[in-house]
């Protein structure tokens, strides 16, 4: 397959683009993982960094946080949850074989992994998945990494070895018990800091709601947290002002002075409005969807 013809930001605006799906693995009925070959990328990919994503021409742009890369195998990995229209029609299209019309990017600002000597890293739900590239990033610089994260359920968890093998200390939280800690990621922040007086930084991705509640965790600590924020984006450029969000007593864009943010400084609240804004929209884009399904299918 020959390769795009500007592969690292590559794909948009080039009709013969196309990223192929070399692996897929489903994790639950929901989330399920995209292996795509893209070299350049691959190399040029930094833990903390982003993607937009068009599974065909007419489809939309969607932002998805780099699961993994592999500069030897020459591709990215990306987990996604079928929440939405597009989410849903690529659980449905997007197979090994199959190609993506476009995959823009590595886009955002690379994590800052150089200066912690002790770092929790947490992940919530689908949040555990770009979480692993800052854990096996900080373990390569050489911090003692304490691994968090946290699931519905011992049956959805997933890359329970992938992180053990990047963490000194692995901390698993559910919500119904049935494994590690019974609870939300918090209570393994917790734990976390009644056993480490020395924690340099808390870095902390999933559900925005998730992400608030370890700010507040942290700041009594008066310890460095950081949150990646994945809001709505179009352009990815900071053109369309999408994905704009409170940070302190600026407003800041994602896509570009993003992804990460102080989560101390980060107006959770308005960035929780905003996104609730869409849901209208994005309820009557799946219900066309799914009755186009059902028309096709009959």
């Amino acid at each position: 397959m020959s390769e795009n013809p500007d592969p690292v930001r590559g794909g948009d605006g080039f009709a013969a683009a196309s990223f192929e799906i070399v692996r897929r693995e489903d994790f639950s009925d929901v989330t399920y993982l995209l292996e795509i070959r893209h070299p350049r990328m691959a190399k040029a990919a930094k833990p903390g960094q982003f993607v937009i994503v068009m599974e065909h021409d007419h489809g939309e742009r969607i932002p998805l946080t780099l699961a993994d890369f592999d500069p030897e195998r020459g591709t990215v990995t990306l987990v996604v949850q079928a929440v939405g229209k597009t989410t849903r029609e690529m659980q449905a299209r997007c197979q090994v074989g199959t190609s993506l019309h476009a995959l823009v990017g590595p886009m955002g600002n690379p994590s800052r992994i150089e200066d912690a000597r002790k770092v929790v890293c947490v992940g919530g739900g689908l949040g555990v998945a770009p979480v692993y590239p800052q854990a096996r990033g900080y373990k390569q610089s050489g911090a003692y990494v304490i691994g968090v994260i946290g699931f519905r359920s011992k049956e959805l968890m997933f890359w329970e070895d992938k992180f053990r093998s990047v963490c000194d200390e692995f901390i698993v939280c559910t919500d119904d018990g049935s494994e590690g800690i019974k609870g939300v990621v918090t209570a393994g922040i917790e734990e976390a800091l009644a056993q480490h007086s020395d924690i340099d930084e808390v870095v902390a991705i999933g559900p925005p709601i998730m992400m608030k509640f370890c700010a507040k965790t942290t700041r009594p600590h008066g310890i460095r947290t950081v949150v990646s924020l994945n809001p709505v984006m179009v352009d990815g450029t900071g053109m369309c002002g999408g994905c704009r969000v409170k940070v302190g007593d600026q407003v800041k864009f994602a896509c570009v002075d993003g992804p990460e943010f102080d989560a101390h400084a980060v107006d959770f609240d308005d960035l929780i409005a905003r996104l609730r804004r869409f849901t209208r929209s994005e309820t009557a884009a799946l219900e066309r969807w799914q009755e186009s399904c059902r028309v096709a299918a009959g």
